[in-house]
């Protein structure tokens, strides 16, 4: 009997990979394309089943993706996957939720891969949805300057340097969040903040401006050597001024 397992086993073995095969085959891509002067894109769509969509668009390093999925089906959700890659995602919606910001790890295509899930996939659902896909922080980037030849990158990232800084979101008690830097001429740099709870903040500095990426209404004051920044009366965020140029 064991051989004839044996051989059940092989040929289920055989029949899940071809299924799967079968699946990413089945994986439509569309490209997506910003209209003249716009860094967005809304774009209205529909799934069935087990159907799956690729949205593909070009990136740097650096620069600042957002995804927000509006859809008619709880089941519909969307992962973001770095560039070479068919199955590892730097965000899954399934776990993550509709709504996505984060900084970009390296160059190249980024997917969008909008799906159902397979509970949902399984009784042929229907998904109608608004995918709305944006990338900002070129011109910026651009603009920071060239930094010294002596401010060396992290090996494998965009930044110069990176680590824990105090942060606090509105009444909670003091915490660390993570940031990493991409810094220009002296006294201008991007800091690319991820506090608890997964939202995503990049903050430009030019001189003795302060910025968001999304624009939002910020308070800046540097007090001896460090900058206390307030976005939207509720991000509070300490940056040492070394974060900013070094040293």
């Amino acid at each position: 009997m064991k051989p004839f397992r044996i051989l059940l086993a092989a040929v289920a073995s055989l029949f899940f990979m071809a299924s799967s095969l079968a699946h990413a085959n089945e994986i439509e891509t569309r490209t997506v394309q910003f209209a003249q002067g716009k860094s967005s894109a809304a774009i209205k769509g529909s799934l069935k089943g087990d159907q799956t969509i690729d949205y593909t668009l070009r990136a740097r390093a650096g620069q600042t993706m957002s995804v927000k999925l509006a859809t008619t089906n709880g089941a519909n959700y969307f992962n973001v996957l770095p560039p070479g890659s068919n199955d590892e995602a730097l965000f899954v919606g399934s776990s993550g939720g509709n709504e996505w910001t984060g900084a970009l790890p390296a160059d190249g295509e980024y997917k969008v891969r909008v799906y159902l899930m397979r509970s949902a996939a399984r009784r042929n659902e229907t998904a109608n949805y608004t995918l709305t896909v944006g990338i900002t922080g070129a011109t910026k980037a651009a603009d920071l300057g060239q930094a010294p030849a002596s401010d060396a990158k992290l090996r494998g990232t965009p930044y110069h340097a990176s680590g824990p800084l105090p942060c606090r979101m509105g009444n909670e008690k003091p915490s660390e969040c993570q940031f990493g830097v991409i810094r220009g001429k002296p006294g201008n740099a991007e800091v690319h903040i991820t506090p608890p709870g997964g939202l995503k903040r990049v903050l430009t500095f030019m001189g003795d401006k302060v910025t968001t990426n999304r624009g939002e209404k910020v308070k800046a004051v540097k007090q001896g050597y460090d900058w206390s920044v307030e976005v939207n009366d509720y991000e509070h965020y300490t940056i040492p001024e070394a974060v900013i140029s070094g040293g």
